[in-house]
């Protein structure tokens, strides 16, 4: 065993000492989220953008906003995709080249929470059926990581996203033409909050940090919309929930989930 590993089995086992005796290493309560803190508009020539603290890991996401062909069964909606990428001084660990599977999760994960809780009406974002819709392309980059990546692009991106503005095309001989002067905001119909909790030992704590994360056996992360609908959940880790288990972490989305969009809806002056 080198001495890294013997660094970080003596680190979980002091996570764990004192989760048994209810207290975290950083002294929150075993649903409390960390610091949120949300700026809005951080990349000026963005169509939308925020850069997002949760903690100490941090993102900054920019948004995307152009004419694009659509996806072949879907010719009546616009399209929505979001993407992330870690820098390489955000985490030792962290290396230069194509994204690895974690990242690719990651990615995957905060799209699926935004696409299916259909926070943006696709259908609005229609220049032409079939021939010109508008594309939505959420970037999210990591700057700094420390634990809990997913809810951390998740709040970027909701928040970009409820910051853009969307330029307005026409079709003229049968190609998206901008009309100048012209914008929108991006259609919203709910703010999807993902909430991420780890299992340690028998204990389920919710935004695990860096060392919570490298200690736990499994992952959830569960996204609510506005109306505390669960609207997509992941689970990840080796280890596993019991139902008993799955059902209190729902509860817990729910319940921190509100507070989370309170907060985004107080930062980004909504009322959705």
């Amino acid at each position: 065993m080198t001495s890294v590993s013997v660094i970080d089995e003596l680190k979980k086992f002091q996570i764990l000492e004192l989760l048994e005796q209810g207290k975290r290493v950083d002294g929150r309560a075993f649903d409390e989220p960390r610091k949120l803190v949300i700026e809005p508009n951080a990349i000026p020539k963005a169509n939308g953008s925020a850069r997002v603290r949760l903690g100490d890991s941090e993102v900054i996401c920019g948004v995307k906003i152009q004419p694009d062909r659509p996806f072949p069964d879907m010719g009546d909606k616009g399209i929505f995709i979001c993407t992330a990428e870690l820098l390489p001084f955000s985490h030792p660990s962290v290396e230069t080249g194509p994204p690895g599977p974690d990242v690719i999760e990651l990615a995957r994960v905060v799209d699926r929470g935004i696409r299916e809780s259909h926070m943006i009406d696709l259908s609005q974002l229609v220049i032409e059926k079939n021939k010109s819709v508008v594309g939505v392309f959420a970037d999210n980059v990591v700057v700094d990581y420390d634990g809990n990546l997913f809810d951390t692009c998740a709040y970027a991106a909701t928040a970009a996203i409820l910051s853009s503005k969307t330029p307005k095309w026409e079709m003229k001989n049968d190609v998206p033409t901008l009309i100048e002067g012209a914008e929108l905001n991006i259609p919203i119909t709910t703010i999807p909050v993902s909430v991420t909790m780890g299992k340690i030992g028998n204990h389920i704590i919710v935004d695990p940090n860096g060392d919570e994360w490298d200690s736990m056996e499994a992952r959830i992360t569960i996204t609510t919309d506005s109306n505390g609908n669960i609207c997509a959940l992941q689970k990840g880790g080796n280890g596993g929930f019991t139902f008993d288990e799955v059902i209190q972490c729902g509860k817990i989305s729910v319940k921190v989930g509100a507070t989370i969009r309170e907060k985004l809806k107080q930062v980004m002056g909504t009322k959705k």
